[in-house]
Parts: C-alpha cells; sequence; structure tokens
C-alpha cells in the first residue's frame, strides 16, 4: 500500500512538471514560491498570522503568477496535447478553479469591512495592524480550506487514495520545488525562456 502510494506520488508530480512547468519564469517563480513556503511553514510555529501573510501575498502570487501569465497556453507538442486536455485531467486546481480560489482570497477582507467583528468572531479591528492580523486568519482558514475542499472532493471524484496522495503532493511541493527548480534562474538569466530538457526527459519516461 505505501508502495502504491509513493508511486501515485511520484506519478502527481511528474504530471504537474510536464504538463504545467515548461517556463523558465514560471520555474523561477517556483523556486521563490518554494523559498517563501519554507518560511510560512516555519513560521507557523511561531507566529500564524505571519506565515498566512507570508503564504499568500509571496508565495500563492508569486506561484500562481507563473502559470497564469508566463506558462504557454498553445498545443503542448512536448505532450501531445491540447491545453483544454491538460485542464481536464488535472488533478489539483486547474486554473479556472485557481480563479475561483483566488477570488475567494483577494475578495475575503471586505468581510471584515462590512462586519468587523466577523459575525462575532473577531473583536472590532481599529487599527490597520489589527486589521491586517485579522485578515490573516481568514487566509488562513481559507488556505486550509481549500486544500481540504480538493481533498474531499477527489475523495468522491477519483477515491481516497489519489485524495490523499494529491494533499501530500500540495504539502511537500515546496521542498521537492527547490530541489527541482533550484537552477531555474540561473538558466533564466543566460536567456533561456523555456525548458529544453522537457522533450528529453518525456520521451525517456
Amino acid at each position: 500500500m505505501i508502495k502504491n502510494f509513493l508511486q501515485e506520488l511520484r506519478t502527481q508530480r511528474w504530471d504537474d512538471h510536464r504538463f504545467y512547468h515548461h517556463s523558465r519564469i514560471n520555474q523561477s517563480l517556483h523556486f521563490v514560491s518554494a523559498l517563501s513556503f519554507v518560511f510560512a511553514y516555519v513560521m507557523l510555529f511561531f507566529d500564524p498570522v505571519v506565515s498566512a501573510l507570508v503564504g499568500w501575498l509571496v508565495s500563492m502570487t508569486s506561484r500562481q503568477a507563473g502559470h497564469f501569465f508566463f506558462e504557454p497556453k498553445g498545443y503542448d507538442h512536448v505532450n501531445h496535447a491540447t491545453h483544454e486536455h491538460k485542464e481536464d485531467i488535472k488533478v489539483g486546481y486547474n486554473l479556472q478553479r485557481k480563479v475561483v480560489l483566488m477570488a475567494i482570497w483577494a475578495l475575503s477582507p471586505m468581510v471584515l469591512y462590512f462586519d468587523p467583528t466577523l459575525f462575532g468572531l473577531f473583536k472590532p479591528w481599529v487599527s490597520m495592524t489589527d486589521f491586517a492580523r485579522q485578515v490573516a486568519k481568514i487566509w488562513l482558514v481559507v488556505g486550509v480550506g481549500g486544500l481540504l475542499f480538493r481533498t474531499i472532493h477527489l475523495f468522491f471524484i477519483r477515491d481516497i487514495e489519489t485524495g490523499l496522495v494529491w494533499m501530500t503532493k500540495i504539502i511537500t511541493d515546496p521542498f521537492h520545488d527547490l530541489k527541482l527548480y533550484h537552477k531555474a534562474p540561473l538558466f533564466l538569466m543566460k536567456g533561456e525562456l523555456i525548458d529544453p530538457g522537457l522533450e528529453k526527459h518525456v520521451k525517456h519516461a
């Protein structure tokens, strides 16, 4: 069972890399995101509010910017697949689902504007520092909620193992991305915009 779990984890990671990380800019932004996520993980034990602020404002924005703005959306000649096909078979959050998640994140501070107590859960904020810390708490819930929602969703549309593997992948992605993309900024500075090694790796996979 553990062997199957680890094999599925490797498969999900490989599919994510070969389908969605062609751009060296995207890879470099994932490296930045991974560094900040590791910092956020550490801060989670000391100050969860700071962890949430870094996780969303730095880690998630840099990570998703790479996918939305720099990753090619045309026909994938390396994997012989259309962008639409890749979006349909995406295990986790495809671009459409990411738009929904990021919209919830961006709009969530408005709740505190209209109800500073958040239905009685918070003391009314009196300073921007109070407001920022309360927003960070909401963002922490949004992050955990987004992870659990898709995991449980996968339980029903796929199976429990797929959901648990995906959750494990997401939690450990920062460490894996550090290993995978630490050279991407160097290649980018040399003028390499698309990873030329992907086609070779896909052919030999």
